[in-house]
């Protein structure tokens, strides 16, 4: 009996986290930085993975946000989050917390001048940019009618999976992308066979797959997601503006920011203030 175990895609946010944030895979995520980024080689050589311990605890709340957080050797903080559903407010919500990733480097005594540059990777598996055919990009703060930048300081990277053409592009971005988005060994066989640099990742991936551990991790957060989208879809049959308020009381119970529950829900900051009184 062949007691094989089926692949765990890294775009499942779980996966992708057990995958990049491993120190033994240092290597591979410094690749894959490479392969989005344009930062200097210095960078690179002294990658920290921050709170690489964490992810047990997020696995069983089907609203937690499972990221990896970075720090480059000149202190630039690195944020990777992958979407396999884009929402409506996502995108509000990537602004949020980049807008956060900068305000909780300084206190009233820091200055502005000591805020380190943030960057976040976007990656979904839905179409998050329907304006553009590509499937790579990065935004700023950007004038496009001077064609001036004003400042780098937040920079966003969207990769959308969705979007890669069925021929390489010649970029090592669009064989990570397509790691990333594998869902069979066969598709990683061809990746491999195109770019056999991609054997020992693809390797480290299939031990992965076959760790009883990390596959129960995967479970859990599936079975998380199927139960929240179920509760969703229960709710918005029984009413919107009902579901909008017991998804904000979920959202309230679990600490979320008042301007994230806004974001997610529709509902106004008295409405929210009115559901924390009763919650």
């Amino acid at each position: 009996m062949d007691n094989k175990k089926p692949l765990l895609p890294v775009k499942y946010d779980v996966i992708f986290r057990l995958f990049f944030a491993d120190e033994r895979n240092l290597e591979d995520l410094t690749g894959f930085l490479k392969a989005v980024l344009d930062l200097p080689d210095e960078d690179y050589q002294e990658i920290v993975i921050i709170d690489p311990h964490l992810l047990p605890e997020y696995v069983d709340d089907k609203l937690a946000i499972i990221d990896i957080k970075l720090r480059t050797k000149s202190q630039k903080i690195l944020h990777i989050e992958v979407q396999l559903q884009v929402y409506p407010a996502l995108r509000n919500r990537i602004i949020y917390y980049g807008a956060k990733l900068i305000t909780e480097q300084i206190g009233s005594s820091d200055k502005y001048s000591d805020i380190n540059k943030t960057i976040s990777i976007i990656i979904t598996d839905e179409i998050l940019i329907p304006t553009s055919q590509k499937y790579h990009h990065r935004f700023t703060f950007f004038d496009p009618k001077a064609g001036i930048e004003l400042t780098d300081i937040i920079e966003i990277y969207t990769i959308e999976l969705m979007k890669l053409p069925d021929s390489t592009d010649g970029t090592a971005l669009y064989d990570w992308a397509k790691f990333i988005a594998a869902e069979t060994e066969e598709q990683l066989e061809t990746l491999v066979q195109r770019n056999p640099e991609f054997g020992k990742p693809i390797l480290k991936l299939l031990k992965l797959s076959a760790d009883e551990q990390a596959r129960d991790m995967f479970e859990r957060r599936e079975k998380g997601q199927r139960d929240f989208n179920s509760f969703v879809y229960d709710a918005e049959q029984k009413g919107l503006a009902e579901s909008q308020k017991t998804i904000a009381l979920k959202l309230i119970g679990r600490g979320r920011p008042i301007e994230e529950i806004i974001e997610d829900t529709g509902l106004s900051r008295e409405e929210i203030e009115a559901l924390q009184s009763i919650g």
